[in-house]
């Protein structure tokens, strides 16, 4: 047994219940049956792998990187609109554009339909920021999660996407 195989073991048996509770009774429902609890392991993994090679490299955050493919994806969007996508507060969507437009990655110009609204667009350096980031991620994931086989991946991503697109109760 290595030594980082090791000290994981000791770490996971640290963290085995000392004294039986509630949640440990036969058939009561545990940590692992919440899902929230795997999408948040998952996303210690998924969270390196975008630091390593995108977030730091790119000086990128995850939720600049998200904007930034969200308008590539939609040219013509408003702040407001994005805001709504990614249930964040209208401000905090506004400090987040303006990083981006003072790097040159987005530009804001007024609605041809509406001139009270501006539109966003990515600027050629935010579309190559954009594609870099994504084919970089797109190659580390792969290597990364190579152990799940094609068909678990793109069950993985598909129902990941249902639960993203899900209406909150």
């Amino acid at each position: 047994m290595s030594a980082g195989a090791a000290t994981k073991g000791r770490a996971a048996k640290r963290m085995q219940p000392t004294r039986k509770t509630a949640a440990g009774a036969a058939g009561a429902p545990k940590l692992d049956d919440v899902l929230g609890f795997q999408l948040a392991r998952a996303s210690i993994h998924t969270n390196a792998v975008f630091f390593r090679v995108a977030g730091h490299p790119l000086e990128l955050r995850p939720v600049e990187y998200t904007i930034l493919c969200l308008i590539g994806e939609n040219p013509g969007v408003s702040a407001a609109r994005l805001a709504e996508a990614l249930a964040v507060t209208a401000p905090n969507m506004t400090a987040w554009i303006a990083r981006l437009e003072k790097r040159r990655f987005v530009a804001r110009v007024a609605s041809a339909t509406d001139r009270r609204a501006q539109v966003l667009s990515l600027t050629a350096e935010g579309a190559e920021a954009a594609a870099e980031a994504t084919q970089r991620l797109v190659e580390a994931e792969q290597a990364a999660f190579g152990h799940l086989s094609r068909g678990e991946f793109l069950l993985l991503k598909e129902l990941l996407q249902k639960l993203g697109t899900a209406t909150p109760p």
